[in-house]
């Protein structure tokens, strides 16, 4: 039976979400406007004309509060410090008795120690009301996806690394998971993504789509993580987990160096499922892929090259509020 503690599938219904804003120039250098431009569209798609859910549209600072209401006069601005956009991870999860988990955050393994992150998803649950419980341990968003039965499914590559919590075995991260979270049942996949500055994040590899029912990708031509996605699937379905295959981008360059391109890094909102695209031969048909999986909701695909070299996507900067 599922517990009180754990939160709600993706799919559930949404009173809003959290969306950060690109808000600091000397992150975003170039890509900047082409950013802010993707993460609007993206808000506009979840917003969905007032169909979805309200959209509450995170800045760091006035200037970019002000360009955000320039170009999302849809959605609400919340002016909070942050370092960067990647509100998956660093803002609150909150479980299904409607409490905001607040984890420690320690920049990805100490890789992206940015002022302001450590702290947000606190001061974010607070500016809605909400009830806070503190969990003593290092957890990203990204790092883990649940179908709201109480079934997770996360990497080996990202929660078993030592730059996270050094001194929890295999068997404390699911204890944890169970006392904080609810989470009665782990499904452990091996590596996540090729230079996925995230350590493996779950939310670039395999995404619930429905109860004990698991998206991975089947590898393009040229994919260099084909061995990734196959040992996934093997994994998902040695564990009694249906998978769904959906087609990858294969292999994306930038600057002459693969990067974390996926189409699973989606968004599941209450009218729209906003998919990332970057430009490849299989964009059509992971969009049609995902449309299958989802027949009562719009499936909308949005190019996000520019938010992909900040290191995400639409899932990534994104973090739902349960109705």
């Amino acid at each position: 039976m599922t517990s009180m503690l754990t939160p709600p599938a993706e799919w559930a219904p949404h009173k809003a979400v959290w969306i950060g804003f690109p808000s600091h120039p000397e992150l975003w250098g170039d890509d900047l406007d082409e950013a802010r431009t993707e993460v609007v569209a993206f808000a506009r798609a979840v917003h969905a004309g007032g169909r979805g859910e309200q959209v509450l549209l995170v800045a760091a600072d006035d200037e970019a509060a002000a360009a955000a209401r320039a170009l999302a006069p849809f959605a609400e601005l919340v002016v909070e410090p942050f370092g960067d956009i990647w509100l998956r991870d660093t803002a609150p999860i909150i479980g299904g008795d409607a409490r905001a988990r607040d984890f420690g955050f320690n920049g990805w393994g100490g890789k992206y120690d940015l002022p302001g992150d450590e702290d947000i998803g606190a001061r974010l649950a607070r500016r809605r009301g909400l009830s806070i419980l503190p969990c003593d341990w290092i957890l990203e968003g990204g790092a883990i996806d649940g179908d709201g039965t109480g079934l997770v499914v996360t990497t080996e590559q990202c929660l078993l690394n030592p730059n996270r919590n050094p001194e929890l075995t295999r068997e404390a991260i699911e204890r944890r998971l169970n006392e904080d979270l609810g989470l009665t049942r782990v499904l452990w996949l091996g590596d996540g993504l090729i230079n996925d500055h995230t350590d493996g994040h779950v939310d670039n590899l395999a995404r619930f789509v429905g109860e004990n029912r698991l998206a991975i990708p089947q590898a393009a031509d040229n994919d260099p993580n084909w061995r990734i996605y196959q040992d996934a699937a093997l994994r998902a379905r040695a564990a009694g987990v249906e998978v769904v295959l959906v087609p990858s981008p294969g292999r994306v360059l930038r600057d002459e160096e693969v990067v974390p391109a996926s189409y699973m890094n989606f968004y599941i909102g209450n009218a729209a499922v906003v998919v990332p695209l970057y430009g490849t031969p299989q964009d059509d048909a992971a969009v049609e892929a995902i449309r299958a999986l989802f027949p009562t909701r719009d499936v909308v695909g949005l190019r996000a090259d520019a938010i992909l070299t900040g290191g995400g996507s639409f899932h990534c900067i994104s973090q739902q509020i349960p109705a």
